[in-house]
């Protein structure tokens, strides 16, 4: 593999030693914002594709509906173990998790195309369940167990492994968590039901699911998907850069490859490890029911939408409305998020947050089939979680950080594997458990109105679980302080890199001159190449260099005196 990414082709396209807006923006904003969008859509409609589409909560298919996501889920957390434990042993010239990045680009493309390839789903009236239960099984784990624990991995990583700088890393986390949040509320809950849920399924004229149209129209999208996260994917790989694995290339230090029972004894004895994973799993649990169970809240609580005449379109435009009252704090707390955190500190910032959703969650409840009522109290949660959302990232960093300190090795690969086990699992184990609800309770996709008991299922899932969750984590983190050994951890791990420097009969350099000379020597290469390439074609078009140049150079002068010429640095 070390030989494979030596590839000039495969070379990153950051040469700056520092953070710039270039790498913030394309590979952490934009790129990850293509590359999980696909996965956003499935978490708000894959139950109901396959229970309205594919027909999967008929009886026909037994708990099978009930048992995929249950049973997928341990398969998730062994995916995102094994990658993990690739990365915290795998050292590239393009770092340890970008070579991941890449990789799980065409298994990603793939698995999303087989998701609606699923034979006799053209054809409702076919008998061949097995086969279908298959392929939804073997595709289902291809895209969730294979795919994207091997891309979701990697990229949790990269801000842990991107910068030591911790202002440069908090605007990482932020944007990192932005292209997320953005996937999941601007592409999934408020662009797609406006815009797609009509062709997603389409309703016949008695006002219910036409499965064989609906199903034509997946296949569509499903291509469609496959492309946009194949190039969201190869994006982010070319325009992020590992300069924390990189400082270890360079300054020759040796790393051990440790077995992962040295990675869990180092994680699993240190208390902080313990508050943050378990903080990302009972928040992420009660936000990924939400979003699960979001389409169906819309479609059958409503009143407006069981009257319409058209309900997929108007539950679709509700659903489209919620995800914009609920976006809208998310989008200004990119915003304000980590200049909070900055002065109130990442764990009050977040706690105080999730203490206001919690008591702003209550107002839903005084009329849950009321949709203004329920938006209220959507938009005040949405408010309150903004730390949550934008410095959980950078909190996870800061542990990894304090690891690094304590035990003279880094755990990203093994942390990182929990972390996206975590979150992919959960999006898993959050289809069961709708389905549950579901099922247990008495859905049925034929009917114009659901039963009471149904109801009630649909009120635990999209109101209740995510507050749950905000409770939970509100214990887990009262007493986390890991941020005040910032300062003692890196000075820690300086100190020991110099000392295995000078061991090897190495210079020992400062890490800011360092970056200095670095970055002077990205920017001779550049210029070198900036000269030749413009001396080629001066040659082939038969112009004068040196005038060329002068234009150049005067250009590049007023573009650096500009306003944006001064943001770039």
């Amino acid at each position: 593999m070390e030989k494979f990414f030596r590839n000039p082709v495969l070379k990153t396209r950051i040469t700056s030693s520092s953070v710039k807006l270039q790498e913030m923006f394309i590979g952490y904003l934009l790129a990850p914002l293509c590359a999980m969008i696909a996965n956003s859509i499935f978490s708000a409609y894959l139950t109901r594709y396959y229970a309205d589409v594919l027909g999967l909560t008929d009886s026909q298919f037994g708990v099978f509906s009930m048992l995929l996501p249950i049973i997928s889920a341990i398969v998730v957390v062994a995916g995102n173990l094994f990658v993990g434990q690739l990365i915290d042993n795998t050292r590239t010239p393009a770092g340890k998790a970008r070579p991941y990045l890449l990789l799980s680009a065409p298994v990603m493309a793939v698995a999303i195309i087989l998701l609606f390839m699923t034979p006799g789903g053209d054809n409702p009236q076919a008998e061949n369940y097995m086969m279908k239960m298959v392929w939804i099984a073997v595709s289902f784990n291809l895209f969730y167990s294979i795919g994207y624990p091997c891309y979701y991995t990697a990229h949790s990583s990269m801000v842990a492994l991107s910068t030591r700088n911790g202002n440069q890393r908090g605007l990482l986390a932020t944007l990192s968590n932005a292209s997320m949040i953005a996937a999941a509320g601007v592409g999934a809950s408020i662009l797609v039901p406006v815009l797609l849920q009509p062709f997603m399924f389409v309703t016949g004229e008695d006002g219910t699911i036409d499965r064989v149209a609906s199903y034509a129209n997946w296949r569509i999208l499903g291509i469609a998907m496959a492309v946009l996260t194949a190039f969201g994917i190869i994006l982010e790989y070319y325009f992020t850069r590992e300069r924390i694995t990189e400082e270890a290339i360079e300054l020759g230090v040796k790393e051990e490859k440790l077995p992962m029972k040295t990675h869990v004894k180092a994680c699993t004895s240190e208390k902080y490890w313990w508050m943050v994973i378990l903080f990302i799993l009972f928040f992420q649990m009660g936000q990924l029911v939400k979003n699960t169970s979001m389409s169906f809240y819309a479609r059958w609580m409503f009143d407006s939408v069981l009257a319409s005449s058209s309900p997929e379109n108007t539950s679709g435009a509700l659903m489209s409305t919620l995800g914009l009252i609920g976006g809208l704090p998310s989008a200004v707390g990119m915003v304000i998020a980590w200049p909070l955190a900055s002065k109130l500190g990442k764990k009050k910032a977040i706690v105080l947050g999730l203490i206001f959703s919690l008591a702003g969650g209550l107002v839903a409840f005084i009329n849950v089939h009321s949709f203004g009522i329920v938006c209220a109290g959507v938009v005040l949660k949405a408010i309150g979680i903004i730390p949550a959302q934008y410095v959980m990232v950078a909190v996870l960093s800061d542990v990894l950080d304090h690891l690094e300190a304590k035990h003279g090795f880094r755990s990203d690969g093994f942390t990182m594997s929990i972390y996206g086990a975590t979150m992919v699992g959960l999006a898993v184990l959050s289809m069961g458990i709708v389905n549950i609800f579901l099922s247990a309770m008495g859905y049925d996709a034929t009917v114009t109105r659901q039963a009471a008991s149904t109801e009630t299922g649909m009120v635990i899932a999209y109101l209740c679980m995510d507050m749950i969750g905000f409770a939970l984590s509100i214990v887990l983190l009262w007493r986390m302080d890991v941020e005040k050994y910032t300062d003692e951890d890196r000075q820690k791990v300086l100190e020991r890199q110099k000392a295995a420097v000078l061991a090897e009969g190495g210079t020992w350099i400062e890490p800011e001159e360092r970056a200095r000379l670095e970055q002077e020597e990205a920017d001779r290469k550049a210029e070198e190449e900036r000269i030749a390439e413009l001396k080629a074609r001066c040659k082939e078009k038969g112009l004068n260099f040196e005038e060329e140049n002068r234009k150049y150079l005067e250009k590049q002068e007023k573009r650096k005196n500009s306003l944006i010429g001064k943001l770039l640095g």
